[in-house]
């Protein structure tokens, strides 16, 4: 990953061991702490391995003083694109984007108790208002999508109890020291909006900056089809008000969104596409076991796997070495739809100089940053039946309660109107 997304971005770690009771009293100390929505995953308290990596909270980019106030946002971004196989079977998945769609089955299971206006395409598009929209429709609606920490201690998100408005003010009070309102306001409702809005500005600067070019010969995938999901409330809202929705500025090619966005683009297949060619590797490996190592289905990841990835055609010639490489390529593919990126922001000091130090410009003072991606494991082999499914599952879900209350809804307006009769009056 660090070749596709740069070596500043990427913390590899080191792998550690660790007593099997240490692990199994640490996984007791934080069940408590943890939100009810993400009690249904656990510690692996058996393995006795883990990663050491460092404090991302933290700046990475030089050294500071450990007085000064530090915040950083963690945003998981998801699927920024939609679909543009021909392999996709089911039509809505070229209109809306899959985060969109799951939003509907997560809040029927009951995962979530509210469907989040954040719409990832939004927030890749590269145009500052569509940009700022998505933040602000995460910072209402966090879920497991944005979290806010303050000198390493978590501040917001993952909320379920409280109303927004309350936490946001709460938000508010702790990001004074930061982005305190050009307008001198110490308090109230248009100090918070103030202060929020600051925050926004701040990280969508932050999102399309660039601070190093990305491998030669790295990927160079252009977008295809819809730039837009048509269920986002920010494209609904420019399409009732009769404006172009398809209106986009475009990430900077520096920028960490737009190599992300390239990654995750190796799913050129989609899934539908994708699992036909899992298939054929699957036969291969019940004749051929030994196989395993040979096709790096379990690593090593090195320069060999990395120039695999490399081969963007998509003309099957009917071989396992074809399917393999489309299979690993939707497995990192996979890895930076769901990766997080981590933005730390720190108030420069008087005087300082900044030679060194990326630096955003704020209302009040300047901000040193540094931006580091986070969950970069590769996604498992073994969990491409499971996507396979999930897939089948949010996209029939929409299609027979969201997408068949809009067609339901417009039929009625059509009927409504039926029986009009035109009078054309002498003006």
């Amino acid at each position: 990953m660090k070749d596709f997304l740069g070596e500043n971005y990427v913390h590899c770690g080191e792998v550690v061991q660790l007593p099997l009771e240490f692990v199994k009293q640490l996984c007791l100390k934080i069940q408590c702490e943890r939100p009810e929505s993400r009690c249904d995953k656990d510690l692996d308290t058996f393995s006795g391995y883990a990663m050491c990596l460092p404090n991302l909270t933290r700046l990475q980019t030089f050294h500071f003083a450990e007085h000064r106030p530090i915040l950083c946002v963690e945003i998981k971004p998801k699927c920024g694109f939609i679909p543009f196989s021909n392999d996709v079977t089911h039509e809505m998945k070229h209109k809306v984007c899959r985060y969109c769609m799951h939003q509907h089955l997560k809040v029927a299971t009951g995962k979530w108790k509210k469907i989040s206006k954040y719409c990832p395409l939004d927030l890749y598009s590269g145009n500052k208002q569509r940009m700022h929209f998505a933040l602000r429709s995460l910072l209402q609606e966090t879920q497991n999508n944005l979290r806010i920490f303050k000198n390493g201690e978590l501040i917001y998100g993952c909320g379920d109890a409280r109303s927004p408005v309350a936490d946001l003010k709460e938000l508010a009070h702790h990001l004074k020291p930061f982005f305190f309102p050009s307008n001198g306001l110490a308090s109230g409702p248009h100090c918070t909006k103030a202060v929020i809005r600051e925050l926004v500005h701040v990280i969508t600067r932050v999102l399309l900056s660039s601070s190093e070019k990305a491998r030669a010969g790295a990927l160079r995938l252009g977008l295809q089809g819809p730039r837009v999901c048509e269920a986002s409330p920010f494209s609904r809202s420019l399409h009732n008000q009769g404006k172009n929705t398809s209106e986009h500025s475009g990430l900077p090619k520096g920028c960490l969104l737009y190599k992300t966005l390239q990654v995750q683009m190796l799913d050129q297949l989609d899934i539908e596409g994708l699992y036909p060619l899992y298939k054929r590797v699957e036969q291969y490996l019940e004749e051929f076991p030994e196989e395993r190592k040979t096709l790096q289905i379990d690593g090593p990841y090195d320069e060999v796997f990395y120039q695999k990835l490399l081969d963007l055609s998509t003309e099957d010639d009917g071989t396992v070495a074809f399917a393999l490489t489309k299979v690993q390529q939707y497995r990192v593919a996979m890895t930076a739809k769901d990766c997080s990126i981590m933005i730390a922001l720190s108030p420069c000091l008087q005087g300082t100089s900044s030679d060194q130090r990326p630096v955003i410009p704020s209302s009040r003072s300047r901000l040193a940053f540094s931006v580091s991606v986070l969950d970069l494991d590769l996604k498992p082999y073994e969990s491409i039946p499971h996507q396979y499914k999930l897939d089948s599952k949010i996209v029939n879900y929409y299609s027979k309660t969201v997408h068949a209350k809009d067609d339901t809804v417009r039929s009625t307006r059509f009927k409504e109107h039926e029986d009009c009769t035109l009078v054309l009056h002498k003006v």
